[in-house]
This record gives structure tokens, C-alpha cells and sequence, in this order.
């Protein structure tokens, strides 16, 4: 039986109708505070409002998702953090903006102090990463509301950006002829991780070893790539039309950017992880549809760009190369196959 995200519980599609209704409701409260203008709402990577002063304030929150779940079968807290960090970081740059504070919100079945210090070192490595204060959080211990055999979590954040309105990058530049740029993901990150449980540990354990993936538990674990400092150069220093972080719903996330085409034909290697989740009974439409297919991070530009473009992330030790193209007819196509 041909395994997918659906099957896996996480029907992308209803999802985004969800999404649809709850952005006309929010969109009600946008004109409730008279010393912040919306600039930029509910839809894109990140919220913009215009505050006092004529600066651009932006905000975002995210998750890591049943990433968690791998955690506590490794019993491994330090790296998910990171994750957290990225999740929130590398979406909020899609508008140009720069992170300027972070807050997390860890809730729990259980008080448990050492893994709790383990989760937060993990933050603290992301935040680092990425030059961002941690200004505070929330720790909520509710045990009928987490439920799980011994320790059991989630964890979220939320992060405030600055952006000044010439920096701003929201896709609307987009224009056929330009190139999309894919930068290296580390893996999986932190997308898709119902249907890749679903998939490997049906037959393997996380102690399980792999040829080409090593330990199983420890490559679904392997951090989020953070991606704030060679975006943000490369916006200093290049001209950028569109940014986009490749996460839930992979390449179909560039269509957040503009509704054109976007024409992709030479993706990196799989990573192994990826390639053993294909093995077991996913389809190739359908990992296009759920995972990073290796690139955690797009940034499209004219072709004279794309040269300098990745000498930065190289400057960064993240690999980059041109992936494809803009083109005129409408949708996202993988290898000539339209995906969304």
C-alpha cells in the first residue's frame, strides 16, 4: 500500500481551507490598534505591522512538530531546540526581516528539570546560530492535556523581527527568466515527520543502523539547518525577488511567494533518510509534496545573481546551486510533473 501524508493523519489540503477561514477571521482584527498599521498580514512566512517611527515590526511562530516524538524515543533533548530556533528564524527572513528576539513555549505531562535544561541548551545553540536574544518564555506542566508514557512535551516559539520597508521582501518581484537557488538542507528537518515515522519505524527501530544512514534515531533527529546569516548577507548584497523556507508541504510553499510558475529540474542528491523513506512504499509525487527533497531554502533572483548568491551560503558552509527557474505557465512542476 502506497504510504502518504493523508494516511499519516495530516491532510495538507483541509489544512490550508482551515487556514483559509481562520486568516477572514483574523483579517476582522486588523484595524483595532490605531499605533500599529498592518503592512503585510496573515498568509506569507511572517506578519508585518508599521509601528511608530516608521519601522517595520514582524512576528512568526512555530513549532517542530511530532519531531518530539523521536526525541523521547532517543531520550535525546539537546538538538530539538535548535530546531525550534530554525523553524521560527528561517521562516521569518522570507520577508527580509532580521530577528531581533525570541521567546519558546515548552508545555509538558511532567516537571522534569534536567531534560528541561537539555531542551533549552538546544535553544540557546540555535539562538547563537543565529544572533538572536532569548528575552523569556513559558514552561506549563498540564498532565491532561499531554499524555504519554513517562515524559511527554511539545514545543513552540515566537520571534519578533525588524525590517525596514526597502528591505522588504515579499515574492511580488518575481519575474519569468529568474532562477531559483536551493541551499542544502541537514535532512528532514522539521516537516513530515507523521508520515516518515509511519514509514521507517514500521520496520526499524530508531537504535537501528542503516548503510548510507547511519543511526536511524539519530538522522530523524539530525537539527533544522539555520539559514539568518547567509540570507541576510545575501539580501545586503544582492538583489533577491523571493525568498522561500522549504518546510510542511515542500516546494508547493513557493506558491505563497507569487501564483507563477516555478519550474524544478536539478535537486541535489537525496539524502540517504529520504531515500529510505521512499524505499518504503512512498511515491515520489508524494515525497515532493511532504519533504525538503534536500533544500531547506530557496532564494530566487535574475541569473546574474545566482554566482555571488552561492559564494555566500558557500562563505557558510552550506552547499547551494541552481535548481530552476520562473516560468509563465502557472504552478510548481518537479522534474515536468505539476505538484501543485
Amino acid at each position: 500500500m502506497t504510504l502518504t501524508y493523508k494516511k499519516s493523519g495530516v491532510d495538507i489540503s483541509k489544512i490550508k481551507q482551515s487556514q483559509k477561514s481562520i486568516g477572514k477571521l483574523i483579517s476582522s482584527t486588523h484595524k483595532l490598534q490605531q499605533k500599529a498599521k498592518i503592512a503585510h498580514g496573515f498568509g506569507h512566512y511572517a506578519g508585518i505591522v508599521e509601528i511608530p517611527g516608521g519601522k517595520l515590526l514582524a512576528t512568526h511562530t512555530d513549532g517542530v512538530g511530532t519531531k518530539v516524538v523521536i526525541a523521547n524515543m532517543m531520550k535525546k533533548y539537546n538538538t530539538i531546540g535548535i530546531d525550534c530556533i530554525a523553524m521560527n528564524v528561517n521562516d521569518i527572513i522570507c520577508i527580509g526581516a532580521t530577528p531581533i528576539s525570541f521567546v519558546d513555549y515548552i508545555a509538558a505531562n511532567k516537571n522534569d528539570e534536567k531534560i528541561f535544561k537539555k531542551i533549552v541548551e538546544g535553544l540557546v545553540t540555535g539562538a547563537k546560530r543565529s544572533a538572536m536574544p532569548i528575552v523569556g518564555g513559558e514552561t506549563a506542566i498540564m498532565p491532561d492535556v499531554i499524555e504519554g508514557k513517562g515524559f511527554a512535551f511539545d514545543l513552540a516559539g515566537m520571534v519578533v523581527g525588524l525590517v525596514e520597508k526597502k528591505e522588504m521582501v515579499l515574492g511580488n518581484k518575481i519575474k519569468e527568466g529568474d532562477v531559483i537557488i536551493g541551499a542544502n538542507s541537514t535532512g528532514i528537518h522539521s516537516n513530515g515527520y507523521s508520515l516518515a515515522r509511519k514509514a521507517i519505524l514500521k520496520k526499524y527501530s530508531v537504535k537501528d543502523s542503516v548503510k548510507g544512514v547511519g543511526n536511524i534515531g539519530e538522522a530523524l533527529l539530525k537539527p533544522t539547518e539555520i539559514y539568518t546569516k547567509p540570507v541576510l548577507e545575501i539580501i545586503k548584497k544582492s538583489k533577491v525577488n523571493g525568498l522561500a523556507h522549504i518546510t510542511g508541504g515542500s516546494f508547493t510553499k513557493l506558491l505563497r511567494l507569487k501564483h507563477i510558475g516555478y519550474e524544478i529540474d536539478s535537486l541535489p542528491k537525496l539524502p540517504p533518510i529520504m531515500s529510505l523513506i521512499e524505499e518504503q512504499g512512498v511515491n515520489s509525487e508524494e515525497m515532493y509534496k511532504t519533504f525538503n527533497m534536500g533544500v531547506g531554502f530557496c532564494v530566487i533572483a535574475n541569473k546574474k545573481e545566482s554566482e555571488k548568491i552561492q559564494k555566500i551560503f558557500k562563505k557558510y558552509k552550506i552547499g547551494s546551486k541552481e535548481i530552476g527557474r520562473i516560468i509563465s505557465k502557472k504552478g510548481v512542476f518537479v522534474n515536468s510533473k505539476k505538484i501543485a
